[in-house]
């Protein structure tokens, strides 16, 4: 499967669907690690523990604030009936802290069985009012999730305030050993949002850190202060403002 603590250095599109148009595209960067691993950290990264950019498991896999990192995604498992698939590996695709901040709109939980195949994906939804909600990815008969398959999600958290709690998502996948393009399509009547990452694999350095610092050197604080700005062009725009309902009781729907 190749080298588990990577940095994604990617591009993040947004566009919206309906009568009030209206996208974006930026650079955003995320690491690919194993937290059950033991691989040598650089320098300037660290798991658990202050540094110039770190992931911690609290930020992770479960409540906001409250996160138990994989222990939580191997029990969501159990839970749901994919205990043959406690033997592979799991992985996580998240943005991580910078200088102790972070938030992640999405981060992504990769479920691999013993032959190294990715067979589910645990999407992390957050929004900015504090909540979370994650969608188990995979096909009713756990067969390999390929680039050009199509998975299905009834929408059921609330994410952006100008968009309902209804509709569908479809994610599509495309996990290899030298890139990584994930593309959420939500769709509802005739309004929702395309979203897509994408981007290359490498070794996370403390050079690559130190490059990233320099040219986004604010992490994702960059991301909130991207998605208030857009916020505020939609309110200008004439888009519909929907208070924040409750979160869903249970914390994965599939």
């Amino acid at each position: 499967m190749g080298v588990t603590l990577e940095h994604i250095r990617g591009r993040t599109y947004h566009g919206r669907h309906g009568a009030i148009s209206n996208a974006f595209r930026y650079r955003v960067d995320y690491v690919l690690c194993d937290p059950s691993g033991d691989e040598q950290e650089p320098l300037l990264f660290s798991r658990n523990s202050g540094n110039l950019v770190s992931l911690h498991d609290v930020d992770h896999g479960g409540k906001r604030g409250e996160g138990q990192g994989v222990l939580w995604v191997r029990q969501i498992l159990k839970d749901n009936g994919f205990s043959d698939l406690l033997g592979g590996r799991i992985l996580l695709l998240a943005q991580p802290r910078v200088l102790g901040f972070v938030f992640n709109p999405v981060s992504f939980w990769l479920v691999y069985d013993v032959d190294a195949v990715l067979r589910l994906v645990v999407a992390e939804v957050n929004n900015t009012f504090g909540d979370r909600h994650s969608y188990l990815c995979h096909h009713d008969d756990l067969r390999q999730i390929r680039r050009e398959d199509t998975l299905h999600a009834r929408k059921v958290f609330h994410v952006s305030p100008f968009q309902p709690v209804t509709g569908e998502y479809a994610f599509r996948f495309d996990i290899s050993d030298r890139k990584i393009g994930i593309w959420i399509d939500y769709r509802t009547g005739d309004g929702g949002v395309l979203a897509t990452f994408t981007g290359r694999r490498q070794p996370l350095t403390s050079w690559t850190i130190l490059q990233t610092c320099v040219a986004r050197p604010f992490g994702s604080m960059r991301v909130v202060a991207l998605i208030y700005w857009q916020a505020l062009k939609l309110k200008l725009k004439g888009a519909v403002y929907r208070s924040r309902p409750l979160p869903p009781s249970e914390e994965v729907s599939r």
